[in-house]
């Protein structure tokens, strides 16, 4: 049978509405809330336009009903920068994720999950202690945090949505817990993106937060406390940085945690006990800013790549195997499949690929 669901999910995926896509495939838009509706079946003719628009195998229209993941359970930065197509495009990008990980699970043996439900009374910073206690971290920087969440059955993807609006987000889907990452920024700021939404999957379980605009302040506010916490324990601070904090030490200090100039500077001076004045916090910003560090990271660290997928895709082409085996799989066209894996594989020769540079793994 047609499934209607599936023709929204890939619509919605390309940011078409209804009404565009009817234009495009020379259909009513009555014809095409039908048939998502499920209302009616597609004919043929009807089927082979639709593929061509989106850009989709027809056997893709025909599979099961998709996760249909909502705004409700996703850890979205801020839904008021964020078109609606946007945040469609983006859902439906987790709804792929989640079929390509579902492939990925029947295949090959992943990590199981250890992600514990900590007290829900707890502060992000006693909470990220907790984590990293779980994990036998103890106060030690992190060398790979992609490594490590990997390790920890936690599921990463990569976003290529060409916009600054879809950020890193993050959701639980049938116990299981999803990260994607827009490598669009530093990765210094990769990083912390990272742990922020590890966060949110600690702090936010079941999204409870994600509706009202407050609630979505106060839990991005959560996160960015729990990622400073995890990234950079008060402990080994006040062990590492003396009484004397100048910017130029800020700079050579962050490279310890892998983390910007700016957010060190930010730890520095929110620490219980603080070890920046704000006088002095304000001066060292304007210090960094005209050094560049405030829009960049100069002398930055190296980018954080998926060990598991570098892995697979090994694994497949040891097999004469390649990813559009894995879409041809999944009735899914090898572009989304190069989407998701975008940014988080390891660079080719001469640096970071961009935005739209299909993704190859270094051999």
């Amino acid at each position: 049978m047609f499934n209607g669901k599936r023709l929204s999910l890939a619509r919605k995926r390309q940011r078409l509405t209804a009404k565009e896509l009817a234009e495009r495939a020379s259909v009513s838009p009555v014809t095409i809330t039908r048939l998502e509706t499920g209302q009616n079946q597609a004919d043929p003719a009807t089927l082979d336009r639709l593929a061509e628009v989106l850009g989709y195998p027809g056997t893709f229209f025909f599979k099961e009903d998709p996760a249909l993941l909502s705004s409700e359970i996703v850890s979205f930065r801020s839904l008021s920068s964020m078109t609606a197509k946007e945040r469609n495009a983006a859902l439906a990008a987790g709804d792929t994720g989640v079929e390509l990980y579902e492939w990925l699970e029947s295949h090959y043996n992943l990590p199981h999950l250890d992600l514990p439900a900590f007290d829900p009374g707890l502060t992000p910073e006693a909470a990220a202690d907790a984590l990293r206690q779980h994990w036998g971290l103890g106060y030690a920087p992190i060398a790979n945090l992609m490594k490590l969440m990997e390790a920890k059955g936690i599921r990463i993807l990569g976003l290529e949505e060409s916009t600054a609006n879809v950020d890193a987000f993050s959701f639980w889907q049938s116990d299981k817990a999803y990260v994607f990452l827009n490598s669009f920024k530093s990765a210094e700021r990769s990083i912390f993106d990272t742990a922020h939404e590890l966060g949110h999957l600690v702090l936010h379980r079941h999204g409870e937060t994600s509706g009202a605009d407050e609630d979505t302040r106060t839990a991005e506010i959560e996160a960015n406390r729990f990622a400073a916490a995890f990234l950079m324990p008060e402990e080994d601070i006040r062990v590492r940085m003396p009484r004397l904090i100048t910017a130029e030490l800020i700079v050579r200090a962050k490279k310890r945690w892998r983390v910007s100039a700016m957010a060190l500077a930010y730890r520095l001076r929110h620490l219980p006990k603080p070890m920046l004045s704000e006088w002095q916090y304000r001066a060292i910003c304007i210090e960094l800013g005209k050094r560049g560090y405030r829009t960049a990271e100069p002398d930055t660290v190296g980018r954080e790549t998926s060990i598991l997928w570098g892995k697979v895709l090994t694994e497949l082409w040891s097999e004469r195997k390649s990813l559009e085996s894995v879409a041809a799989q999944l009735s899914l066209p090898i572009h989304e499949i190069e989407k998701l894996l975008h940014g988080i594989l390891p660079r080719q020769e001469g640096g970071n690929p961009g935005p739209h540079t299909p993704v190859k793994l270094v051999t």
